[in-house]
């Protein structure tokens, strides 16, 4: 009897240890903190694009962990130079999945590589908020439910490009952009849009350099001689740079307008240019300094400059946003867990960002998983108030998102029929 009774003393007490050590695993599980696995180019020609990003990461992070973090976690952000190869970080994306147990993929700024990593974010149901590529494969024949984007596409880029172009009187039109996804999307994006606009215009060219290209001579040439109205342009960040430094000394910005719809007026550009950069050049990108002229904006240009020591380039406000993006998607599904009603949430989330003009709330589209958001396009013009930049947009001409983003039809027709 007493045997029975130690066996039966010792059964419960391994019992409760069972007990004891499953909840303190629970606990241990509840305190874990939300880790977003984040790939951001940091050398190289993007490597300024990926450094602001990585901080405006940060500051958004820490104003969260600051006031507790999100249902009682803090947010941690995993870092990683995103290099030119797609292949590269497909290797670090499931790295970040099945070493690191990350809870949401970030970032990205090539769309070559925002095509790779989304495949692996849809093999692992792991979430994928890409804040930086633009290519619109990956929200219409490459879509998933796993990704989102937070920041424009190259069709709301290109599109408020050609409704600003069917004013002009341009007839002629010469495209340069890089020889990769981003750059043959965006010409795919415009021209067929525009020709449904404006049957009259020709197009009298096409150069496609690489991406990273030194030198543009040879490009330069042939645009000069193929005599358009209108350059435009494809280039981004440093290419647009190194494209600007080299025209000028030709007089090529004498000879044709230059209109780079969707992210020519980057403030990198602004800002390396500085006195040298050309008056009457007609630029959009994904968010400006001087644009909208809300206290949402303002706030968050000062908070980075006074964190980080300069202002921010356009993909920082994409990347703050993209952190409060899935804190509040968490919140709202109550679990960071459940991925399915993560992805339920993002789907309806409306929130204010500094993109937003007076009046607007930016929304997540359920169909694309794109954000809702206004293009502007300015014009260069002398500003001094951005320093080192000398000159930056002007004379704004807006487009709400929905005079720029395609049907659910023609998105449909987008997914079967666009190769």
């Amino acid at each position: 009897m007493q045997r029975k009774l130690r066996v039966r003393t010792a059964g419960i007490i391994v019992m409760a240890l069972l007990v004891l050590s499953w909840e303190v695993v629970v606990a241990l599980g509840a305190e874990k903190d939300i880790k977003i696995g984040c790939l951001f180019p940091t050398t190289g020609r993007a490597g300024r694009y990926g450094l602001d990003a990585m901080e405006a990461a940060k500051m958004a992070a820490e104003e969260i962990n600051n006031k507790g973090g999100v249902l009682g976690k803090k947010i941690e952000l995993l870092f990683t130079d995103e290099k030119p190869d797609p292949t590269f970080c497909v290797r670090v994306a499931k790295r970040y999945i099945l070493e690191d147990k990350v809870n949401f993929l970030m970032g990205v700024v090539s769309s070559a590589v925002g095509l790779a990593v989304t495949e692996v974010s849809k093999e692992h149901k792991v979430i994928f908020v890409g804040t930086s590529h633009a290519t619109t494969k990956t929200s219409v024949e490459n879509w998933h439910p796993y990704y989102f984007r937070i920041g424009a596409n190259t069709i709301t880029g290109m599109r408020s490009g050609a409704l600003f172009a069917e004013k002009k009187p341009w007839k002629k039109y010469y495209y340069i952009g890089p020889d990769y996804e981003y750059g043959q999307v965006q010409w795919t994006d415009f021209w067929p849009f525009l020709k449904k606009l404006r049957p009259d215009v020709e197009g009298v060219g096409e150069s496609w350099p690489k991406l990273y290209e030194p030198d543009y001579t040879p490009y330069i040439t042939a645009i000069m001689r193929g005599n358009p109205d209108v350059l435009v342009s494809g280039l981004w960040g440093g290419d647009t740079v190194a494209f600007i430094k080299q025209a000028e000394p030709y007089g090529l910005f004498n000879k044709m307008d230059y209109f780079h719809p969707d992210v020519g007026g980057n403030y990198e550009v602004f800002e390396a240019l500085g006195e040298k950069m050309p008056k009457g050049l007609i630029m959009g990108t994904h968010h400006h300094l001087n644009w909208p002229d809300t206290d949402l904006n303002k706030e968050y240009v000062k908070k980075f400059r006074d964190k980080v020591g300069h202002y921010p380039i356009t993909i920082g406000a994409n990347s703050y946003v993209g952190v409060y993006f899935i804190t509040k998607a968490i919140e709202e599904a109550g679990s960071v867990d459940n991925v399915e009603a993560l992805v339920k949430a993002m789907e309806g989330i409306k929130i204010r960002t500094p993109l937003d003009p007076p009046g607007y709330t930016s929304w997540m589209r359920p169909l694309t998983h794109d954000i809702m958001q206004w293009r502007a396009i300015g014009v260069t013009e002398p500003n001094d108030k951005y320093p080192p930049a000398k000159y930056m947009l002007g004379k704004w001409i807006v487009f709400p998102p929905e005079k720029i983003i395609p049907s659910d039809k023609e998105v449909m027709e987008l997914r079967t029929k666009r190769k």
